[in-house]
């Protein structure tokens, strides 16, 4: 495999974004661009920000939302793109805003599904265990 992209293009970060309902937790999960498949919010950690920030501006511009990004990570992931293999970051995100209009709204849809839907829907298995910990954390 030959790298084709710079090296930094291979850190990347992602939010897990959640909100706690009267009766339970809730994950936002979005379309990828293409619109097959759900995801959540994850894109190359830009050299002039922290994994969580990036993460924050991810999460805006895939998702329209804004809240806040804690800085421990709920756990990363790997995965092979460009050539290489990328390092996933995954950070939690309690959802403080959803705006109406975002930059790619144009081309993704989100919905609000507990954590065993998103776990049914989300094909990146890795994040099966940081939505676990997501819902301990909150029911403790």
């Amino acid at each position: 495999m030959t790298r084709t992209r710079p090296d930094w293009y291979y850190r990347q970060s992602a939010v897990i974004p959640y909100r706690r309902t009267a009766d339970c937790l809730e994950v936002l999960l979005i379309t990828s661009r293409k619109g097959k498949r759900w995801i959540v919010p994850k894109g190359v950690v830009e050299p002039h920000l922290t994994p969580p920030q990036s993460a924050a501006q991810e999460a805006l511009e895939e998702a329209g939302i804004r809240g806040d990004v804690d800085a421990q990570p709920l756990g990363s992931y790997r995965y092979e793109k460009w050539g290489g293999v990328c390092a996933v970051e995954v950070f939690p995100m309690v959802v403080t805003e959803e705006l109406d209009a975002w930059p790619e709204a144009g081309f993704r849809r989100r919905e609000w599904v507990p954590p065993a839907v998103a776990k049914e829907r989300l094909a990146e298995v890795e994040l099966h265990a940081m939505l676990d910990a997501l819902q301990n954390a909150a029911d403790t």
